[in-house]
This record gives structure tokens, C-alpha cells and sequence, in this order.
């Protein structure tokens, strides 16, 4: 990776990966991509350049890919699950829609494409203990549906036209950085700042309710590692099982209280996450990733609790 565009770049993942592959890839430009009213800020804007780049506008990444000679392209324009189901045919056309004029343009400028997948694209019907690599995968959300049409379309512009696509199936992650965004997991990081601020935390998602989870730095890791991997070693490609830790509410909670005994919690099931959260795994296999790439997270639980507040704290 030498010039890499970024889509999404103000999002919850894009903002910090675009800030991490400017730290790490001594030499490349990196372009922060974005839609109007979400333009960068801060150290985003002033560490290297952004440009518009709205995944629906084929002509305006085109212009983006030819002015900066990009040559690889993380694809990071998404509507979450939750507010997905709000807005079925708005996540359609962004997801799909916009990632078809992606792989358009790859294919015809020779980009390597990264559009991460999720555990929602997985359903009721897939096994949710370690759940593996390959398996059933019959979704009932918007969000799921699309991922998985995002796994087959972008395996299919590899075999067929040799655009080199790559992708990991991201848990609910975990971040300090940036505000959740509608995302089913996200209760996981509202909780922390209800209890850094000392407010109660009203919870949307049950009690009992495992999920597969990951903290931003490893998942900005894998991120960046997935590209840099040797493709000859990859039998997978779109998209890689990859895990951490999976807990429930009352886990995380008493995670918290290691730290901020007097965390305050109630629940208040919210029935849209919650039949989402109940079609998704409990826990996924990343035999395969950690095989074929190398991948292994660096933080668990308890390191991953003690790092968000004290970020949040600050």
C-alpha cells in the first residue's frame, strides 16, 4: 500500500484507520474520503489531504483514484444494523449500489479493495457456538443481507476479473475515539460512558445475550494487516472469521465495576437489537485467519476495559 483512499474516513472505523495508516505507512498519501456534513476535523483534516467521496458517485471516485494514483481502497460506507432496519432501501444502495462502482474502478485501475463483512452476516439458522469460517449464512436483517452480498460480490471480482479483495468479518467493536452509530453491539460502548460520567445506563440488549466483540486496536490492526498479508497463503479471502472476546451485558458490567464500583445499570430491551443480536453468534472460529494471515488479538477483557476509561476519563 502506497497511496490509499480511505471512504468513510469520519466514521467509527475510518477515523481512526485513516490516523493509523498515516502513522504507519511511512510515504504513502492517504486520502481521507467523506460525505458533505461529515468532513473532517481536527488532526484528521490537518495531518493529509481529504477529499468528497460518495460511494454512490462513480465519476467523483474515479477523479479521486486518478488525481492521487490510489492503489488500494478501504471501503468503509455503511448503514448500521440497527438503523439499517430503519432505512432498508437507503443501506441497500450504499452497501451494494456503491460497493459495485468500487469494484468497478479497481477493475479498471488495478485497486486492491478492503470492505470489511460482520458477524450479521450470519443468522438464526448458522451454529453459534464457534462458529465456523464457512457456514450457513441466511441472515434476516437488511444490514446482514447486504454483508453477505458484499462477501459473494467481492469473491466474485476476484475469480472473475482478478481485483485483488480482501475483507475480515469485524464483531461489535469498541472505541473510545468515536460516538456509536446505530450499531446493535453498541450498547457496549454506551456503557462506558454512562459510568465515566456516573449516569445510569439504561441497557437495550438482555441479559444472557453473548456476542463476539473486539476493541479498535485490534480491529484496526487486522484491518491493515489483512492487506499487507501474502495472498499466496490465503485460501479466504471475503471475508475472515476474526475474534477476541465474546461476554454479556452482566459480564462487561462487572468488568466496569472492577474499576467504577458504583456503575448503575437497568434494562430496557430494545426488541429490534435484540432480535438481531439473537440471530448472530455467540462466538466465531478465526482458526482460519490466524492460519492463514497470522492474525491474534493483543487485548482481552479486563486490558480492554482498563484502556477505554482511562481514555474516557481524559
Amino acid at each position: 500500500m502506497k497511496n490509499v483512499l480511505v471512504i468513510g474516513s469520519t466514521g467509527q472505523i475510518g477515523s481512526e484507520l485513516t490516523m493509523k495508516l498515516r502513522k504507519q505507512i511511512n510515504g504513502a498519501t492517504v486520502v481521507a474520503g467523506y460525505i458533505p456534513g461529515a468532513e473532517p476535523k481536527g488532526v484528521l483534516k490537518e495531518s493529509g489531504p481529504s477529499e468528497q467521496a460518495d460511494v454512490c458517485n462513480a465519476a467523483q471516485l474515479a477523479q479521486i483514484v486518478d488525481k492521487y494514483r490510489i492503489d488500494t481502497i478501504y471501503n468503509l460506507a455503511a448503514i448500521l444494523s440497527a438503523t439499517a432496519e430503519k432505512k432498508p432501501l437507503l443501506a441497500w444502495d450504499i452497501q451494494m449500489n456503491g460497493l459495485i462502482n468500487i469494484l468497478e474502478i479497481a477493475r479498471e485501475k488495478g485497486c486492491a479493495v478492503f470492505t470489511p463483512s460482520s458477524i450479521g452476516a450470519f443468522g438464526p439458522t448458522t451454529p453459534h457456538k464457534s462458529t465456523p469460517q464457512d457456514t450457513v449464512q441466511r441472515p434476516t436483517s437488511m444490514y446482514g443481507v447486504t454483508k453477505v452480498a458484499v462477501e459473494l460480490l467481492s469473491d466474485y471480482y476476484f475469480h472473475k476479473y482478478g481485483v485483488d479483495t480482501r475483507s475480515v468479518r469485524f464483531p461489535g467493536l469498541i472505541s473510545y475515539t468515536t460516538p456509536p452509530g446505530g450499531g446493535t453491539t453498541d450498547y457496549a460502548v454506551e456503557v462506558f460512558y454512562s459510568a465515566v460520567k456516573g449516569e445510569e445506563f439504561v441497557c437495550p440488549i438482555a441479559q444472557g445475550t453473548y456476542m463476539d466483540m473486539m476493541y479498535m486496536p485490534d480491529a484496526l490492526r487486522a484491518a491493515i494487516e489483512i492487506m499487507e498479508s501474502d495472498p499466496s497463503k490465503l485460501v479466504h479471502r471475503n471475508s475472515f472469521n476474526i475474534a477476541s472476546m465474546s461476554f454479556e451485558p452482566e459480564t462487561l458490567f462487572a468488568a466496569i465495576r472492577r474499576e467504577i464500583p458504583d456503575l448503575r445499570t437497568r434494562y430496557e430491551v430494545d426488541p429490534v437489537r435484540q432480535s438481531i443480536a439473537d440471530s448472530w453468534p455467540d462466538n466465531m472460529d478465526d482458526s482460519c485467519a490466524r492460519k492463514e494471515w497470522g492474525w491474534k488479538p493483543s487485548y482481552d477483557l479486563d486490558g480492554m476495559v482498563k484502556d477505554m476509561i482511562s481514555h474516557l476519563k481524559k
